[in-house]
């Protein structure tokens, strides 16, 4: 197509589209993002003419997820590494590992609304946890004995931040742990434990999510306790695993024969 951008018309766009599609056969996403391209440049020549060019569906990407065996293998391995440590400040430092995996795997909390908790956002006599999360909006997360019984054994030997006295997960440095430190920290976990498979903290909220739906837990129960938005957000963990719903269709599915 050799035309000056302003010379284009929606028509060449589209031609233009099915030419990547069947003749360059480029892949799905990366045909979302070059539509995407083509209607970004247009917006910034402030022109209509790529307004209704549409972008393919780009497919989902189910979350991957943990087995209840698997998590229950991380636990042991970290809870083991904090029990076994020589020094007091490996114990510490494997102790605060353990309760952050016991935390993102209990409660589903992003990663970042695990770093920012601070002590005072923890109520042990409610089990709850108030939670800041996207777009500043609070909710409350609740928790249960496993997770009350590492918050307990932690918070009293956790390292204290200089700048922020309160936080609940400090380094060595004396500094309240990054993201990017806790993926680091859960990426060791899962290889001391064995695990095959690379996990994150979005790997063990995407398993809270999971194993909370396999086990009867109402979606909207699920989408509140995540922070989502959206249920159409929640709804794809209603897709994952599709075993877990054939065996519920089974068991209740209409039995119109005699």
């Amino acid at each position: 197509m050799r035309k000056a951008p302003r010379a284009v018309t929606v028509e060449d766009l589209e031609g233009y589209k099915t030419y990547l599609s069947l003749e360059r056969q480029l892949a799905v996403n990366t045909l979302y993002n070059s539509v995407k391209g083509i209607q970004a440049f247009y917006r910034f020549l402030e022109m209509d003419v790529a307004k209704e060019l549409r972008p393919p569906r780009r497919r989902q990407t189910l979350p991957k997820y943990l087995s209840e065996h698997q998590v229950r293998e991380i636990f042991e391995t970290s809870a083991r590494l904090s029990l076994e440590s020589i020094t007091e400040a490996k114990r510490v430092q494997w102790l605060r590992n353990h309760t952050i995996l016991v935390v993102l795997a209990y409660t589903g909390l992003r990663v970042s609304e695990l770093c920012a908790m601070n002590v005072e956002d923890v109520d042990f006599r409610e089990g709850t946890i108030r939670v800041q999360g996207k777009g500043d909006k609070q909710r409350l997360v609740v928790f249960e004995s496993q997770t009350r019984q590492a918050l307990q054994a932690y918070l009293p030997v956790r390292i204290l931040p200089d700048a922020a006295p309160n936080a609940i997960f400090a380094s060595q440095k004396r500094i309240r742990l990054s993201p990017l430190t806790v993926e680091r920290i859960v990426a060791a976990c899962g290889r001391k434990a064995g695990l095959l498979v690379q996990i994150t903290p979005h790997t063990l909220r995407h398993t809270m999510a999971t194993t909370l739906l396999k086990n009867g837990a109402d979606i909207r129960i699920i989408q509140q306790l995540l922070g989502h938005s959206s249920i159409a957000t929640t709804q794809i963990y209603t897709h994952v695993d599709r075993g877990h719903l054939k065996g519920a269709y089974d068991d209740a599915r209409p039995r119109y024969g005699r």
